[in-house]
């Protein structure tokens, strides 16, 4: 297993530019799971309107460029957690830049985590959202670094409430193959032989960021009467996998005004796939 180079803590990436059209972000909401009653995000004669989620799209390749430049084994990372604050309205099409730098690796004996904060903007320099990337190496731990600092939540799920929504949604077998054209090529998602030979026996995974984008339509349909555009941040923790296929339930707690508490399981294994996860919005 490769040793993560802890000398790249603090490492600036380089400015990358991003251009996109109305297909790209038509693209992004098929592939995490719209449907023709979403037709304001799939049809260019109403903008379309942007889901937010789509943030992650421009920061993937330079994310990835600098959790690649830890020297880690990129075929064992998986994804941790994502955040994004939105400060602007994503439009349908333009070009962004996007710069990040890598905030800390941490060690968690068994795996390591790389943190990467990311911030994009418009061509007049107008800053429309940040990103927060966590990824997990895992068997990279154990070089005798200190564990993540514990964050404020900004929203947790009320013990022995039950949510203000639920929203359940099948997820398709090619749900992984058409979500990857979005930018995450990785053949974890796409190649059973790779899959199987990293230890997921069963097959392709999704991605991480497929689900966060199925939880982020599921908080628009569920508490803001399908206008995404009224989300202005949200989190997740990728607890367990996702294969393509599974059922994916998002419940949703309004424990305070703009604030929502989130959790996300498999119906199939009653099983929680996305925990630690909020959304703020826009009341």
């Amino acid at each position: 297993m490769a040793a993560l180079d802890l000398s790249t803590v603090g490492k600036e990436g380089s400015l990358s530019t991003f251009s996109y059209t109305w297909k790209d972000t038509v693209l992004y909401a098929l592939g995490i799971g719209a449907k023709k009653e979403e037709l304001d995000y799939l049809y260019e004669g109403r903008g379309p309107k942007v889901i937010p989620s789509f943030a992650v799209v421009p920061m993937f390749d330079p994310m990835f460029q600098l959790v690649a430049s830890t020297g880690g084994d990129l075929s064992m990372v998986v994804h941790g957690a994502q955040r994004v604050r939105v400060h602007a309205a994503l439009p349908p099409e333009g070009t962004v830049t996007t710069s990040g730098r890598i905030r800390k690796i941490y060690d968690m004996r068994k795996f390591a985590i790389v943190l990467v904060d990311l911030e994009t903007k418009d061509a007049s320099g107008k800053l429309l959202f940040e990103n927060m990337t966590q990824i997990i190496f895992r068997g990279a731990g154990g070089f005798g670094g200190e564990p993540p600092v514990k964050e404020e939540k900004v929203a947790e799920v009320p013990k022995g409430q039950e949510p203000d929504f639920r929203v359940e949604e099948v997820t398709t077998a090619e749900q992984a193959l058409l979500y990857r054209l979005n930018g995450d090529r990785n053949p974890l998602h796409a190649d059973p032989a790779f899959a199987a030979n990293v230890g997921f026996t069963q097959g392709p995974i999704l991605h991480g960021l497929c689900t966060y984008g199925f939880m982020v339509r599921h908080v628009a349909k569920g508490a803001l009467g399908g206008d995404a555009t009224k989300i202005t941040g949200f989190e997740a923790q990728f607890r367990r996998p996702v294969w393509p296929g599974d059922t994916l339930v998002t419940e949703g707690w309004k424990v305070a005004p703009g604030k929502i508490a989130l959790q996300v399981s498999v119906k199939e294994r009653s099983e929680v796939v996305i925990s630690g996860a909020w959304a703020t919005t826009v009341e």
